[in-house]
């Protein structure tokens, strides 16, 4: 029978589909037909496939009709990927390969008219996608047979050239081939970027004691912080020092990185798997369609997409679009990021850590202390500037600080503080006692619990919780916030336990530190940095 299937993976954001390239060639009307919810760029194919198959001497049926069913057939497909899946299954159905040969594996790749590949577009996440649907062989374009091998128990061969795929589907020896073009995107100029951030480390400022202690917090339970302030505090070079204290990446972390980054065509496959957390800071006029995701065509992932599991710094905040601002609302209370557009809804994920650095007015001079206000804007303008953060997106940001100048005296170069390691020491034993305490139940971090669950199993004792019910009845504290103190109690109480060597649960003392960092209040720097009290009848006991 002239028909043959062939496997392919369709991209809908970072949800991939395994697609059943089947191909009919018969009698009939000398034509090529393609259905099946094909894009322009897809349909355009068929004279890509046409002259790659003439080209590395091949025969094309061009006395017959070649129907081509992109099935599931209700599914949107786009992209030049399927041209190698298109031609293996129509020079099977032709009978110049077995179907067997070509059944139950997937193709990736793009033709040139010679017949040979170019690299695919989220080669990562497609073959992710082949994994779940039960494929366990893939041909790759050769530069990204590494990047598709970072999937385990997957054979995947890397291959320059359709005439080299054919040679290794009859067990023959693969002909001489030209090397496949670099992907492009790469940037053609080099500069220090993000390579500047190797040089830093927490040890470089002095003072600002309460604020290291804020994002502490923050990087070890992954909340939402807001540093404000005036010009020249310290608020970007304590932001900027947050990826040192970050603990490198899980494997189920790393993986899904690098999947993100192959889906939007930044990854490099020379240097493997992403270890690191990223750290992204876009610049404050960017485009809502930069930073949350979209573009034209296919939708691309944003920078908040490419800061998962890292750090997203938006530096000047107030300054940003405000349909930018607004559109944090849903990452910040779902971790992830839906855009919808007439014909598709796009799902990625946005799990990072969000910073928000923000001045206190237009000139960035006003303090609260008279004395040291420099401030020349009119009332009215910095209230303007102030308001541009919205209520709601203040009231899922889950710390506070005013950022406050360091004085002469904490500037002494002789006084030692922490450096970035040994932090960074404390907030991975941190987070491994929230990986152990969610195991099985598909969280992470304790920013990441939902309320319900958060209240049902792990509540706070009674007297800890008098204390939130008091500051939400006294209309200080919103149900949101109520939540998010509770979720700080949890990493307060867990950096303590690191401290002390002791497993603890929140009591009155976290509880009180976590309602002072979420509104901004002064730090009890000696309870917070003490070793706790672990005698039976202390505060720090709780209920789990």
């Amino acid at each position: 029978m002239p028909f043959a299937t062939a496997c392919c993976v369709a991209l809908n954001g970072a949800l991939g589909h395994l697609i059943d390239v089947q191909t009919d060639v018969s009698a009939g009307q000398a034509t090529v037909v393609v259905v099946g919810r094909a894009d322009p760029a897809l349909r355009e194919g068929v004279d890509r496939v046409r002259m790659a198959i003439l080209n590395s001497d091949l025969l094309w049926p061009a006395a017959k009709r070649s129907t081509f069913l992109l099935s599931p057939a209700d599914l949107r497909k786009s992209g030049t990927h399927f041209d190698l899946a298109m031609a293996v299954s129509l020079l099977a159905a032709d009978g110049q390969l077995e179907p067997a040969q070509v059944a139950g594996t997937v193709f990736l790749g793009e033709l040139t008219l010679a017949g040979g590949l170019r690299p695919a577009l989220g080669v990562l996440p497609m073959t992710l996608a082949a994994a779940a649907g039960g494929v366990r062989r893939i041909y790759v374009p050769e530069p990204q047979a590494a990047e598709a091998a970072m999937v385990p128990d997957m054979e995947v061969i890397g291959v320059r050239s359709l005439a080299q795929v054919v040679a290794v589907l009859r067990g023959l020896e693969p002909p001489d081939a030209p090397p496949v073009a670099a992907a492009t995107g790469r940037p053609l100029i080099s500069w220090r970027g993000d390579e500047r951030l190797d040089e830093v480390d927490l040890a470089d400022l002095h003072g600002l004691v309460e604020e290291k202690y804020a994002v502490e917090v923050a990087a070890a339970g992954g909340h939402a912080v807001l540093l404000s302030g005036a010009k020249g505090c310290g608020k970007t070079s304590l932001a900027e020092r947050i990826p040192t204290i970050l603990p490198d990446l899980t494997p189920e972390e790393s993986l899904e990185l690098t999947a993100l980054y192959s889906l939007a065509g930044v990854l490099d496959p020379g240097e493997g798997m992403v270890l690191r957390p990223p750290f992204v800071a876009p610049h404050h006029d960017a485009s809502k369609a930069s930073v949350i995701g979209g573009g034209s065509g296919r939708v691309q992932p944003g920078e908040i997409s490419r800061a998962h599991c890292g750090v997203l710094l938006m530096d000047e905040f107030p300054l940003f679009r405000a349909d930018v601002i607004e559109a944090l609302r849903q990452p910040l209370e779902s971790r992830e990021i839906t855009i919808a557009r007439r014909d598709e809804s796009v799902t990625l994920p946005a799990g990072g850590m969000l910073v928000l650095a923000s001045n206190p007015c237009p000139c960035g001079g006003w303090t609260r202390s008279a004395r040291a206000n420099r401030c020349t804007c009119a009332e009215t303008v910095r209230r303007a500037y102030q308001a541009r953060i919205s209520g709601p997106i203040a009231d899922r940001i889950d710390i506070v600080r005013n950022v406050q100048p360091a004085s002469p005296s904490s500037r002494d170069p002789f006084v030692a503080t922490e450096t970035s390691r040994e932090v960074r020491a404390r907030i991975a034993a941190a987070r491994q006692r929230q990986h152990d305490r969610y195991a099985g139940r598909g969280w992470r971090l304790n920013a990441h619990v939902p309320g319900p669950r958060l209240k049902d199993t792990w509540p706070l004792p009674a007297a800890a919780q008098q204390l939130i019910d008091a500051e939400m009845l006294a209309g200080r504290l919103s149900a949101r916030g109520a939540v998010r103190v509770q979720r700080l109690a949890w990493t307060v109480a867990d950096l303590r336990s690191v401290r002390s060597g002791r497993d603890l649960t929140p009591g009155t003392d976290e509880t009180r530190t976590a309602l002072r960092l979420r509104t901004g209040l002064a730090l009890d720097l000696a309870m917070v940095r003490a070793v706790p009290d672990t005698q039976p009848g202390s505060a720090t006991e709780g209920a789990a």
